[in-house]
């Protein structure tokens, strides 16, 4: 068969398919629609308004003025700014892996085939949902007071005291910390997830080789789990990060005692909605996303060294 019959059949079959009219997208953009208002108006706008409003003198009473950089050149003399930071690093370096270890014992725990795992998991994952809530955070406050349900249950086992742990400030944020490492339900899930996947055989093999359960968490459990716990440590540092609530009700929106558990979030909220500095707020907004965005690029370049992929 020569070339041109070639080319004839191929434009005979192509022919018709040609002809076919592009598919009609409308019906999924009316679908659509309703997100993308959303994303525009409540995401995308905001987040551009919060840029210019990051160069302006603003406070909702009168039009924004433009001050240049001066938002952000304030902001290295602010000694509650260098407060709140200090607040939050200690806040995330330490509840994060108190969670995440957390998460990870109890996700072996119930890896090991327990009866009723489907309560269990239920149960451990119910803190998340309620972790950031206002009335966890409330009941919180009264788990720690002065006459709270800890010193109770110290007063059981012989130490009787009255200190407020939420009113002193050397044990504030503690408790703040303990509150967040306590809702490891979802990294916990996630866990469990990772865990499922492991192949039996390689724990068969390193049966066979002689290693103790210990080798084989090291050698073949942590191993396999860096992508699962790569994938946790940067959401949680994420969500360390925003955490806001929590101090807010403990603290009665002031980060008391003395500025023990001033976030810096709950700061970026007193300058926006209580000194109605809403331009130097947006100012800090976006160095918080300079933080966060350099705290994941940190973790992602990091993780060459120590998160195993398949391949």
């Amino acid at each position: 068969m020569s070339i041109a019959e070639l080319s004839r059949m191929a434009r005979g079959r192509g022919g018709p398919k040609a002809r076919q009219k592009m598919p009609d997208n409308k019906p999924a953009l009316v679908f659509l629609g309703p997100w993308l208002i959303g994303a525009i108006c409540l995401m995308i706008g905001p987040i551009i308004a919060s840029l210019v409003l990051s160069f302006t003198n603003y406070n909702l009473l009168q039009p924004a003025k433009f001050v240049g950089f001066d938002n952000f050149i304030r902001m290295l003399s602010d000694p509650r700014l260098r407060k709140s930071l200090e607040v939050t690093s200690l806040y995330v370096l330490i509840s994060v892996p108190g969670q995440l270890l957390a998460a990870l014992l109890l996700a072996i725990l119930l890896n090991r085939g327990l009866r009723g795992v489907t309560i269990y998991r239920a149960a451990f994952y119910l803190p998340s949902l309620l972790g950031s809530s206002v009335a966890i955070a409330v009941l919180w406050r009264q788990v720690f007071g002065a006459q709270g349900l800890f010193n109770a249950m110290l007063g059981m086992i012989g130490i009787h005291t009255e200190i407020s742990w939420i009113g002193d400030s050397s044990t504030a944020l503690g408790t703040l910390i303990l509150l967040h490492v306590w809702t490891f339900g979802s990294p916990m899930v996630i866990f469990l997830a990772g865990l499922r996947q492991i192949p039996t055989e390689l724990y068969e093999a390193a049966t066979t080789d002689g290693a103790n359960a210990w080798q084989q968490f090291k050698s073949v459990t942590m191993p396999l789990l860096t992508p699962i716990i790569f994938f946790n440590l940067v959401l949680a540092v994420i969500n360390s990060f925003a955490s806001f609530t929590q101090a807010f009700i403990v603290s009665g929106g002031t980060g008391a005692p003395a500025d023990s558990t001033l976030f810096y979030t709950l700061y970026l909220y007193q300058e926006g909605f209580g000194s109605f500095r809403m331009g130097y707020a947006s100012a800090l907004a976006w160095l918080l996303v300079i933080i966060v965005g350099a705290a994941t690029a940190i973790l992602f370049w990091t993780s060459k060294f120590w998160v195993h992929y398949e391949d």
